[in-house]
Order: C-alpha cells, then structure tokens, then sequence
C-alpha cells in the first residue's frame, strides 16, 4: 500500500514526460502524440537481412533490399525498429553523444519486439563492442545498454564483454562502403576465456547496436562470432540507415554510423 501511495505522490509531482521533448504524456518512457509522428518506425514489407522498409510489401512480407543482394552478408537476418532520420536520428545521436542513458529503456524495449521473430532458445545476445580508449571517453557503450534491456525483455543471457575491439578504427563518416569493410578488416575479435564460459560454440547469435549504416561493424562481429563456432548470427539495430541516405559514396556527416 506505501509503496502504490509513493508512486502517486511521485506521478503528482513528477508527471510522465515525453523521452524526448518532455511534453506530458500517459506514461513513463513514452513519446508524446507530435513526437511519434516525427519517429519513422518502420512498418509494413521489409528486407529480411537488414531490416530495411522496401517497397510493394505487404506488412507480413519480406524481401531483400539492393543492397543485402549486392554486399555479402555474414549474418543470416536482421531486424531494425526505425530509419535514420527525423526522430530517429534525433534519438540516436542522443543515445549516443548526449549522455541519454535513459533512452535506452523504451529502445532497448522496441529493439526486442523488432528482434523477437528471430530469437531461439539457444539465442545468445551480444552487443557491438567499443574500443578500450574511445569507451574511456564516452564513458558508456550505448550498444550495451540497447543490448541489456533487450536482453530482459527476450529472458535471453547477454554478455557484454565477449566481442572485443581489437584497435581502435578511425570514424566511418566520409568514408565509402569499401572503405568502412576496409577499415573494420580484423578490427573485433572474440574473447576466448568469455565465449568459453559463454559457451557461444553451436549457439545462436543475436547481435545488437544502436545504428546500421553500410553493415561493416556488424559484419566483422558477425564474422568473429561464426569462427568462435556460432551456429548462426543474427542483427537487430534501433536504427537503420536507409539507401537514400546513404548510397555507399562519401559524404559529409557528424554521425560515425557504421
């Protein structure tokens, strides 16, 4: 009873705000009517190996986008709850560069509804990882919390340290879709003492991050955990870079999508 009378008191005087203009809302972690509209979930026909919208779908269809056909894949599918662009960037570059740490609860939360279709019982939920010097610096891997929330809402086990950076790679943005493949070459690798007692060897794989651009981060993690003896990788992102844009050529950009 104390506990339901706190609540209250605690509602009345702090109300449930928008997570991202702080206009009131119903409930905790929401976003209000204006901002939802400005949020491109991504709905309907999609790619089944990036998560993409395509077009001419209906809502229970899937296909592979132009760029799954054309760019090896070393993951088998992959889900992403919004494109790149409006709110969606918005919510990420805060994530991300902002210190929104709290993001990462209703994220993390449409990260495992988007991903949910691909998860087995054996499915084993790893994070993108972050380089030791640029980790000091940020002082947070935003993929890891995307990953521990979603991780709670599949009741799947998540490890955070088993994919590991093994250089730091300069910032993707400006640079072409060969370049970013280039710049990730041999760059993540897996922690053998930790995928030992993670037991990742003929284990599903479901690989979690905040952005998907060209795919290059994922695929060199994707890669990793295959030769660590994965059975299967899949990929589930909060946003998806869609070819419009970004169409594999330079460009200029603040966000180190990758």
């Amino acid at each position: 009873m104390f506990h339901g009378q706190l609540q209250t008191a605690l509602r009345t005087v702090y109300p449930p705000s928008c997570i991202t203009c702080r206009a009131p809302v119903a409930s905790d972690f929401g976003l209000c009517g204006e901002c939802l509209r400005q949020t491109p979930f991504i709905a309907g026909g999609i790619c089944n190996t990036c998560g993409v919208p395509v077009a001419g779908l209906s809502e229970t269809e899937t296909d592979i986008c132009e760029d799954c056909l054309t760019i090896p894949r070393p993951w088998s599918r992959g889900r992403a709850v919004m494109t790149y662009q409006d709110m969606g960037r918005t919510l990420v570059l805060q994530l991300k560069h902002s210190d929104r740490t709290d993001l990462a609860r209703p994220a993390g939360a449409w990260l495992a509804r988007a991903a949910r279709p691909l998860v087995q019982g054996n499915t084993l939920v790893l994070p993108v990882p972050m380089h030791r010097t640029r980790l000091l610096r940020r002082t947070y891997n935003q993929a890891v919390l995307l990953a521990r929330v979603a991780a709670r809402h599949l009741e799947r086990q998540m490890v955070p340290d088993l994919l590991t950076r093994t250089r730091r790679t300069p910032m993707q943005d400006q640079r072409s879709f060969e370049e970013r493949f280039a710049n990730l070459d041999g760059a993540v690798s897996v922690c053998g003492a930790r995928a030992r007692s993670a037991g990742i060897a003929g284990r599903h794989v479901l690989l979690i991050d905040d952005v998907m651009t060209s795919g290059a981060t994922l695929a060199a993690c994707a890669a990793a955990c295959l030769e660590a003896g994965a059975e299967e990788v899949d990929i589930a992102v909060l946003a998806r870079v869609h070819r419009e844009e970004f169409v594999g050529r330079p460009r200029a950009s603040p966000d180190p999508a990758s």
